[in-house]
């Protein structure tokens, strides 16, 4: 009995340790989810009149410019997927990784050949232990990422993109891109978009009367100075999407994680009291055992 006692004692020690790590991640991860939420709120509409802009070209102009105007033949697409540098936040890292292994399948589908794109070390590790091949990928800020990263990212996507507009053999006609949509603290999406070329959806058009925009020196100039910004735009946003998604997402795992940790600690506590009950019970029944074998030896001696 005793040793089995201390057994239990042992493991309540250890899922104590473990819990008080959880409760601490699960404190850090609600700390920084408010301002991971205001930095997504505070770029979205740049990300979203940009595009508003860009789509306004597409829409009511003739110009034929690549970052509207589909390939007549796509060769090849460029994917990029944005996941975690770090474990311990459930599902959130698997999530993107399966949804961009759906839209790689799909665009194979249709005849194209990839190139995956990496943001986490997640994904990087997933893509090198399946022997996949890797174009690009990025590692180290996943949890707060900076304008200068989107940017860093956004630069190799812009000169794989331009490579096919100069008609060069490793260029891509597609840019596609998978991140985790931030809903709310308890909803976390994973999508993928078509970033190049843009995607105009004829259903969402807006009603009444438009922004009347001018170009100057022509809109084909404009759009060509607006590709590299348009680009680092949206790719910010979605990494700021993902780290917000990322932190929500640690955060229930780790409150789920403590809580569990409070429920094994109270069972253990449950059999650690009944063994040492059971070491006392067994105690005076030894002794009580003892004295009726004294007692016993006593009265045959007289």
């Amino acid at each position: 009995m005793g040793a089995q006692l201390r057994v239990y004692r042992r493991r309540m020690r250890s899922v104590k340790a473990t819990k008080k790590i959880t409760k601490a991640m699960e404190l850090i991860s609600a700390s920084r989810i408010l301002k991971a939420q205001q930095r997504v709120a505070a770029s979205s509409p740049y990300s979203d009149e940009l595009t508003n802009a860009v789509t306004a070209v597409a829409t009511f102009s003739n110009t034929n410019h690549p970052l509207t105007t589909p390939s007549d033949s796509p060769r090849r697409a460029a994917v990029l997927v944005i996941a975690a540098d770090r474990g311990m936040a459930g599902a959130y890292s698997n999530a993107a990784i399966k949804e961009a292994d759906l839209l790689l399948t799909a665009i194979r589908e249709r005849g194209l050949a990839t190139e995956a794109y990496l943001v986490g070390r997640k994904a990087v590790n997933f893509y090198r232990f399946r022997g996949r091949a890797i174009a690009g990928s990025w590692t180290g800020f996943s949890d707060n990422p900076t304008y200068a990263h989107a940017k860093e990212v956004s630069e190799s996507l812009i000169r794989a993109f331009a490579a096919n507009s100069q008609e060069e053999t490793h260029g891509v006609d597609e840019l596609h891109i998978v991140y985790t949509e931030f809903k709310s603290m308890i909803t976390q999406l994973p999508v993928s978009t078509q970033l190049l070329p843009l995607e105009i959806d004829q259903s969402t058009k807006p009603s009444g009367l438009l922004p009347m925009y001018e170009f100057e020196p022509g809109a084909g100039e404009v759009l060509s100075s607006l590709l590299p910004r348009f680009v680092e735009a949206r790719v910010f946003n979605a990494m700021l999407q993902s780290a917000a998604s990322e932190h929500a997402a640690r955060r229930r795992a780790m409150k789920s994680a403590t809580d569990n940790a409070d429920e094994l600690i109270k069972s253990l506590t449950r059999l650690a009291n009944a063994a040492r009950q059971a070491e006392i019970t067994q105690e005076i029944s030894e002794i009580v055992g003892g004295a009726d074998a004294l007692a016993s030896a006593s009265a045959g001696s007289e």
